[in-house]
Parts: structure tokens; C-alpha cells; sequence
């Protein structure tokens, strides 16, 4: 039995961990950390989790905890990713994986030193649906890439406390948006972004509200764009030019659930012929959500089943992309 302890009495984590959690037999979350006893109390109340902690390095320190998820902001993913491996502590860190390359780099060399697993919650890239995708895409079907695209816009309030619009907390439409479709392209070129430019749309205080970058994987042009703004306009997708044909994938991000009736549409045309993937004529398991197939992930990672496609190298990629677009801009 995998015990899980929970940094944070946060928002995300009831249907990214506790849920799938309790649907499964080999995993349970055994604590909470949050630095309110009583915020703690009652969420672990709330939630059927049987043990509360007023510190995070408490929980971290805790003998009977094998699993640590980490939904705290990106500017307590380093220092809490660091002090966990000391502690022989497997890890599911939330995306953006940390502030920086920098940090990102120091995660990784004290899981590698220690010998601990650190994932990065990437929940998308566990779904049958964009693993479908992927297969498609590297399979050569529509011919070689020419071109990717991808975009996440969703209009993401400013509210009094809300950490996206906090730079100092790691906030900022690229860090929590942009990345999904950034590190979908990363997965699906096989190649690391030469960004040639970028622009972003900032509030008062700095935080990138918006941004739209220009880029090249290896020799693949490629344009990515997200917007967290009062205008943005809900959209999430990749879209994929090839020598053949091309392919879409609209609503990656959740499938299961981007739209009420059909979830995720997938399209590939190739000589003129369309093919189309819903969640209505999908296989019934790709109804399940994209935390519960990464908790599925985490758990045969962790029996040694599998390798881990998020984390390490891949992570700190994935942040060296993001400080360069940010610099660009």
C-alpha cells in the first residue's frame, strides 16, 4: 500500500489525487499539510483523510508516508522537492515543474542522488487520447511534420490571493497554461524549441498575462500561444501540418470532460479522408480522467512496471523552454 501525504489543502488536489486515490486498493492518502490547523482539519474532514500536519517539512519528515503531492505554488516546488528526497520520498510535483531551469536542475540532481522517484503532474500526457495522438504522429501517417501549433487560452480571474497573477509565487499565463501545449509539442517533435520570438501582454504588476512565441523544433516552424486575460476565449489544442496530412487534438488538456457531450475531438486527414475520435465512439475507459490515468502511471512507476515519461531531463527542458520564452519576450 502507497501512502500518500498531501502538501497543501489545495483546490486541485481532490480530483487530481484524493479521488482517483480512493477508487484504487494499492494507494491512500494518509495526511495533509497545510500551515492552518484548522484550514487542515477541515479539509481532511471534507475529504476522508484520516491525518493532518501544520508543517510541510512534518509531513515530509513522516515515517509511514511513501508518495508526496506537491500542488503548493512553483515557488515551493524546489525547496520541498529537495528536503523530500533527503527524506527517501517518491514525488508528484505539479506543473510548472519549479521557478526555473535552475531549480528545475536541483530537483532532479537530489531524486537522481537519492534514488527517489519525481514526477511532474503533466496529467494530459497519461490519457489514451493524446497517447493515441502521439502514436499517430510518430508513426509518419501524415507524412513528415511541417508544422505545430498549440494553444491554451482560458480567462483565469484576478482575484485578491490569486497565485497566477503573483510573479514572485510563480504565476503567469505561460508557467500555467502555456506549458501544456509547450511540453506537448516538446513530447511530439522529439526536439528541444530555438525560440526566434516572443511577445507578452503584462499586467501592472509584471506577470505575463498573455504570450505568443515563434519557434523552431529542429527544423519543424511551430507557434505556440496562451491567454489568461479577460478576453481570452476558451481553447486548448495541438494542431499538426504533416507532408501527407494533418491532425488536431482539441481539448488535450481534459478529454474527458472539455465538452459535456463528446469530451476531446481528434481528427487526422490524410488524401482528402477524414477520421474522427470523440468521446462517444472512443473506448469507455478514455472516459476516465487524466489523474486518474497519472495516478496510474505514478503507481506502476513506483512498482517498477514502468519508466517515468515526466520529470528529469524532460522537466528541466520543459522550464529552460519556458525561462527562454520568458526572456524573449
Amino acid at each position: 500500500m502507497i501512502r500518500i501525504g498531501l502538501l497543501g489543502a489545495s483546490k486541485i488536489a481532490p480530483k487530481a489525487i484524493v479521488h482517483p486515490a480512493q477508487a484504487r486498493e494499492d494507494c491512500t492518502v494518509l495526511a495533509v499539510a497545510s500551515r492552518s490547523e484548522s484550514r487542515a482539519r477541515r479539509y481532511a474532514a471534507e475529504h476522508g483523510i484520516p491525518e493532518i500536519e501544520t508543517s510541510y517539512e512534518a509531513l515530509i519528515a513522516r515515517g509511514d508516508i511513501d508518495l508526496i503531492y506537491n500542488a503548493l505554488p512553483p515557488s515551493r516546488h524546489c525547496d520541498l522537492a529537495v528536503r523530500a528526497a533527503e527524506h527517501g520520498k517518491a514525488v508528484l510535483c505539479e506543473k510548472p515543474f519549479a521557478m526555473n531551469a535552475d531549480e528545475a536542475r536541483r530537483m532532479v540532481e537530489a531524486a537522481d542522488a537519492a534514488g527517489t522517484l519525481l514526477i511532474e503532474g503533466f496529467h494530459f500526457r497519461f490519457h489514451p487520447s493524446f497517447l493515441k495522438f502521439e502514436q499517430i504522429i510518430k508513426s509518419g501517417k501524415i507524412g513528415e511534420i511541417e508544422h505545430i501549433s498549440g494553444v491554451f487560452n482560458v480567462h483565469i480571474p484576478d482575484r485578491d490571493g490569486e497565485l497566477r497573477y503573483i510573479p514572485e509565487l510563480g504565476g503567469g499565463a505561460l508557467m500555467d497554461l502555456g506549458c501544456y501545449p509547450l511540453h506537448a509539442m516538446r513530447t511530439l517533435t522529439g526536439h528541444e524549441p530555438k525560440i526566434l520570438e516572443a511577445d507578452h501582454g503584462r499586467a501592472k504588476n509584471g506577470v505575463a498575462v498573455s504570450t505568443r512565441a515563434s519557434m523552431i523544433f529542429g527544423n519543424i516552424p511551430a507557434h505556440l500561444a496562451c491567454n489568461m486575460g479577460r478576453e481570452a476565449v476558451y481553447e486548448n489544442s495541438i494542431h499538426v501540418v504533416g507532408s501527407k496530412g494533418v491532425a488536431k487534438l482539441s481539448g488535450f488538456v481534459h478529454p474527458y470532460r472539455w465538452d459535456p457531450h463528446i469530451g476531446f475531438d481528434m481528427y487526422v486527414e490524410v488524401g482528402g479522408t477524414r477520421e474522427v475520435t470523440t468521446l462517444l465512439n472512443s473506448p469507455e475507459n478514455w472516459k476516465h480522467s487524466t489523474y486518474a490515468f497519472q495516478l496510474d502511471h505514478v503507481m506502476r512507476v513506483m512498482k517498477g512496471e514502468t519508466g517515468a515519461l515526466t520529470g528529469g531531463p524532460d522537466a528541466i527542458e520543459t522550464m529552460t523552454a519556458i525561462d527562454r520564452i520568458l526572456a524573449a519576450g
